[in-house]
């Protein structure tokens, strides 16, 4: 949004220099985009009065009028706008001038025609970026006095406001975030007229049928308006912040917003039929805006109608049939309370963002919605000479001020850390409008304004300190200092050896939303939001199932041949929406991203999937289970704790993705594995050979590979180092072993740290092994 340092200064004592502003601001968090000069800082360029225009005699385009600059002698010039008439008073450039671009201004014939100078546009002065036509100034204007007068320098602030700062998107408000911040005094709300309770229902009868989308509407009648050009002290603030003027009625609504933040409306009273009401659209309803196009709208719009038709769209633009017109006499003033979400909704859906939607999608403060309503009337007789009704029709209630917030002393300073007395942070409080409630020695309570609805927690305040105090002022802390890792740390460390691991395994990462559609929801069981943006953004994942299968079905869209994906981000786990951090790995198609002459390319299989759960977790081992979504389900177990899931999906979603390849899905709990800790263990390099022994053995079908490594390891062998089945004998073949058989062989490998063993000792102990195989699994050994 842009301000201008001189209405800034209206409102509150600044900074000497402008950069110092922009330090001041930046350092405290609203971020300075750019700095420009304005002004009509020109010489030789005056107030002109258009006498007469006629039709250049050899270009279409162009007009020939005359001019009086105050001279005494009319001045011809040629000039290409259509926009003015005769008696309409504008800016004229006169020979020798300087504009912008350094555009010298010296006499010239235009095809055929003398021209004694310029009319200029407001960016041919520096005003603004608006060049569609010549700036027409005020009737009051003196012929011949300089236009620096009318339109002094002034430097101009393109500033980003954060969403949750919409009580700093007015002038008003900035300056007094900048008083605060400098310790000034808090600019006087001198705007803000004093405000009666408003009487109920004199200026026409208000109903208000979505109380939730519009907690409080206003209306108030003004008469004997008398629409025309503003004068040039508004006209000038307007278009030094980029905004073009209208008339006085409708820059009068444009200066109270970008005054104190608070979007109004006026309607032509007498274009409306009967009482208001703020109502939900109907499906199909039909509304001409005031740009100019009809929006075709639904139940979740917010409208405000009368008796008739809908007549605007809530908190969004006005309609084109009740807009104000040159022939207007009455109006009705509107300024309300729209709910942020249901404003933000309807814009979006409408692709019809306003200046208006901007400040209520940000919240507007509840404490400005009649003050600006005083203060437009007020403008409007001093402007318009209007005679505005002293009572205001409402209907509804404002919303009501945060509330309070407890802080402790002890932890701001540990948040800080420097040590500041509970008088200064006070001082820095106060100076935000807070208000101290209650407290002692040790903590208080904080009443918060009504227009700091961001201020909800302890830290909230605490940063308020830290952006006064200034981040810059805390003492660095010394680099040599021994930091403890943290959890955070070990977690972040963790995520990084995972991903550097999977990307070296062939798998891509993705990321995608945490925000799933309702019909997913409806389906997974999660959680849904209160007030989601869309419904296809409706509530929280649970899983990354749906996400990935996303991502899988745009890149089979086009035309990938693999797809290999992982994904480490957090899910929010039913009912009460625990958040857990979870690694996502989705595969699909070839084995390989390309074919290789020298062999065929395979499909990715389920062993694809275990052996990349393998690669980053070593020690993790499999269980079967039977899961109705998934084939060949497993529960993925460390230790003596279940981490995750894996298997592969089968559902109608995965039958119209594609080519009848596998869909490979696993999902682990990132946190539960962390906090296992890596699992690696460090061992002294073996100095001492090993002896390597192997068993065969013929077992029935059914019998588990875990079921016999576990016997093997069970026999608490001191020299046995390890245990590798290599060779597994079956199926088609089992006739060499008798129905239901399999031969399966292990590699046992012997070693001692203190010596080297003997074959003798060998024997001893693989005996014992065989032998209770033999015993406690029945299994026939081959020799």
């Amino acid at each position: 949004m842009k301000f201008s340092v001189n209405w800034l200064g209206d409102f509150a004592e600044l900074p000497p220099g402008v950069d110092d502003l922009a330090e001041l601001l930046t350092l405290a968090g609203t971020e300075i985009e750019n700095i420009e000069k304005r002004g009509a800082n020109f010489d030789k360029v005056v107030v002109a009065q258009i006498k007469a225009s006629a039709q250049h005699p050899n270009a279409d385009r162009l007009s020939v009028c005359q001019v009086d600059d105050g001279s005494g002698q009319p001045r011809q010039i040629v000039c290409g706008a259509k926009n003015y008439k005769v008696g309409d008073k504008v800016p004229l450039a006169l020979p020798g001038a300087v504009l912008v671009g350094d555009l010298k201004i010296k006499p010239s014939n235009l095809r055929g025609v003398e021209s004694q100078g310029m009319l200029c546009s407001p960016s041919e002065l520096g005003l603004s970026e608006d060049s569609d036509g010549l700036l027409i100034l005020s009737p009051e204007a003196k012929i011949g006095e300089p236009i620096a007068s009318l339109f002094p320098e002034d430097t101009i602030l393109d500033v980003e406001i954060t969403p949750n700062r919409g009580d700093l998107l007015s002038h008003f408000g900035l300056a007094r975030e900048i008083a605060a911040l400098i310790g000034a005094a808090t600019p006087s709300s001198r705007m803000v007229t004093d405000v009666d309770q408003p009487a109920r229902g004199r200026a026409g009868s208000i109903t208000i049928s979505a109380p939730n989308a519009c907690p409080f509407y206003s209306a108030r009648r003004i008469e004997n308006i008398k629409v025309g050009p503003s004068p040039d002290w508004v006209r000038a603030r307007l278009e030094s912040v980029g905004l073009r003027s209208i008339n006085n009625i409708v820059d009068i609504t444009n200066f109270v917003m970008l005054e104190i933040g608070q979007p109004l409306h006026a309607f032509d009273a007498d274009k409306l039929t009967g009482a208001i009401n703020v109502r939900m659209a109907k499906v199909g309803e039909k509304f001409l805006a005031l740009d100019g196009k009809t929006y075709s709208l639904g139940e979740q719009d917010l409208v405000i109608a009368d008796d008739a038709r809908a007549v605007g769209i809530a908190g969004v633009m006005g309609g084109e049939d009740t807009g104000v017109t040159d022939s207007t006499k009455t109006l009705l003033l509107e300024s309300a309370f729209f709910d942020p979400a249901s404003v933000r909704r309807t814009a979006r859906r409408l692709n019809l963002p306003s200046d208006a939607s901007y400040r209520f999608e940000r919240r507007v403060d509840p404490g400005m919605v009649l003050a600006a309503s005083n203060r437009t009337a007020e403008l409007m007789r001093e402007i318009a000479g209007a005679n505005p009704a002293a009572e205001i029709a409402t209907s509804g209630a404002l919303p009501a001020s945060p509330p309070d917030v407890s802080l402790r002393y002890e932890l701001c300073n540990e948040v800080i850390g420097i040590s500041l007395p509970k008088e200064r942070i006070e001082k820095i409080l106060q100076a935000f409008g807070l208000e101290k409630a209650s407290g002692n020695s040790a903590e208080s309570s904080w009443r918060i304004p009504s227009h700091r609805f961001d201020l909800q927690r302890d830290v909230d305040l605490i940063e308020e300190v830290v952006r006064v105090f200034g981040i810059e002022n805390i003492p660095g802390r010394d680099r040599s200092r021994f930091t403890p890792e943290s959890e955070a740390d070990r977690g972040h460390d963790f995520e990084s050896r995972l991903r550097a691991r999977l990307a070296g395994r062939g798998l891509a990462e993705v990321r995608t939303s945490k925000l799933i559609s309702r019909q997913a929801a409806e389906f997974e069981n999660a959680i849904e939001l209160r007030n989601p943006l869309n419904e296809d953004h409706a509530a929280l994942r649970r899983s990354f199932d749906l996400s990935l299968l996303d991502v899988l079905a745009r890149n089979v869209l086009g035309g990938a041949q693999r797809v290999a994906i992982f994904e480490v981000g957090r899910v929010f786990i039913p009912p009460e929406g625990r958040e857990e951090r979870h690694l996502g790995i989705l595969l699909w198609g070839n084995s390989a991203p390309t074919a290789h002459w020298h062999s065929d390319n395979r499909i990715l299989d389920y062993f694809d999937l275990k052996g990349v759960i393998e690669s980053v977790i070593p020690s993790a081992f499999f269980k079967r289970v039977e899961r109705p979504d998934l084939v060949l389900a497993v529960e993925i177990w460390r230790d003596d704790e279940r981490i995750g899931f894996a298997g592969q999906i089968v559902s109608e979603r995965t039958k119209t993705i594609g080519p009848t390849h596998p869909v490979l899905f696993a999902e682990l709990n990132v946190d539960s594995v962390a906090q296992l800790g890596s699992g690696q263990i460090f061992r002294e390099i073996e100095k001492f050979p090993p002896i390597t022994r192997d068993i065969a053995m013929i077992v029935p079908e059914n019998l588990s590979h875990e079921k016999i490594l576990s016997t093997i390891v069970g026999a608490n062998e001191p020299l046995l180092a390890s245990v590798e089945l290599f060779d597994v004998f079956g199926g088609k073949q089992e006739q060499n072993f008798g129905a239901g058989k399999k031969s399966m062989a292990y590699a046992l490998t012997y070693r001692d740290k203190t010596r080297t063993l003997t074959n003798e000792e060998i024997t001893v102990v693989h005996a014992k092994i065989r032998e209770r195989l033999q015993r406690e699994l029945g299994v026939e050994l081959r020799e």
